[in-house]
This record gives structure tokens, sequence and C-alpha cells, in this order.
């Protein structure tokens, strides 16, 4: 890429970050580019789709994401870092807002610019549930999909203004349905 075009790129990307950031998801690609001071065609040069758009925002954040969740998969006891992870979660979906809308449509779709994004939050939440599992401290009877769709879940009832303050109390109810033993105090519970 040439350095003008690169200067262009990033500063699109800056732009679009303070937009979404105000706007959420529904930012308008029209409103970006008029903001970032470049006409609409140049901005679909660099980004053709908002999905595109949006796995550029999003690229750094996501493998920061993922790598918290390796962390996590090797360092806390199995009931923790599901805790931990959702709440990575929600900090992540409320720092973008309406953003876990596009990543629950993109994840099934191979053609979407974020499905490899969505794949990879998938398979590290799917990591930490399957080891929570073989050490007895989780439902059994979940999958991979059953925990991306309570965390798709719990990221868009979050990005509703009534329910952002709860967020913390909103993990806790789920986390207490998946888990099978609380973390830090090995006591059972009962199983649904």
């Amino acid at each position: 890429m040439r350095a003008d075009a690169q200067k262009n790129y990033s500063h699109i990307l800056a732009v679009a970050r303070e937009v979404v950031t105000e706007h959420g998801a529904d930012a308008s690609m029209r409103d970006i580019a008029r903001r970032a001071d470049v006409g609409l065609a140049t901005l679909l040069r660099h980004f053709p789709s908002r999905e595109a758009l949006f796995e550029a925002l999003l690229c750094t954040n996501l493998d920061e994401l993922t790598q918290k969740a390796d962390e996590l998969e090797t360092s806390n006891s199995p009931e923790e870092a599901l805790v931990s992870w959702f709440r990575e979660w929600i900090a992540f979906a409320q720092s973008y807002r309406g953003v876990v809308t596009l990543m629950a449509a993109a994840h099934t779709n191979p053609d979407s610019a974020l499905y490899a994004a969505c794949a990879a939050v998938h398979s590290a939440s799917a990591r930490l549930l399957l080891r929570a599992q073989a050490e007895g401290t989780a439902r059994a009877d979940m999958n991979g999909d059953d925990l991306f769709g309570l965390m798709a879940a719990l990221g868009w009832l979050v990005d509703l203004p009534s329910f952002a303050p709860r967020a913390d109390h909103l993990v806790h109810i789920i986390t207490d349905a998946i888990l099978t033993r609380q973390p830090g105090n090995g006591a059972k519970k009962a199983k649904p």
C-alpha cells in the first residue's frame, strides 16, 4: 500500500473508531466518510462492507480477547476462568456497542469478514467450557455453541442502557447456571 493510501486507511480507521464509540455498530458509513473528510467511494475502496470495516476495527481487540482466554485457561481454576471470561467478554461488548449482533450473525457465515474472528472467540470459549466440564465444574449438557449463544445474548442485553449497570450481576446469574461448583469455595450446587 502506498504511503498516502496507508495514511488515509489509518485516518479512516481512527475516525471510524470514534464514530462507532459514539453511535455503536449502527454508525453510518456515510457519516464515517464525512467525518474522515473522504468520499464514500474512498471509504468503500478500503472497506468494501460494514463487516470489513468492523473486522479491521476489532482485529486487535479480538486477538487480545482470545489471548486472554489462553491466559485464563492456564492461570485460573476452570470455574474462575469461565467467570473471568464472561467479564472480559462484557467489557469488550460494552466498548463496541452493537458489535455483538454483528458477531452473532457472522459466526456461522464463512463468507463474512468477521467469521474468522468469531470462530476464534467461539473456539476460545469452547476450550474454557471443555476444561471446566473435564474437571466436573460445568454442566455436561452444554457445548461451545450454547456458550457462544449465551455470551451473545448477554452482550446484547448489557448493550441496553437499562441493563448495563447490572452487567456483573447478570454474569453471575449465567455462570451460576453453567457451573456445578462455585469459584473459590468448592461447594457443589444441585444440578438443574
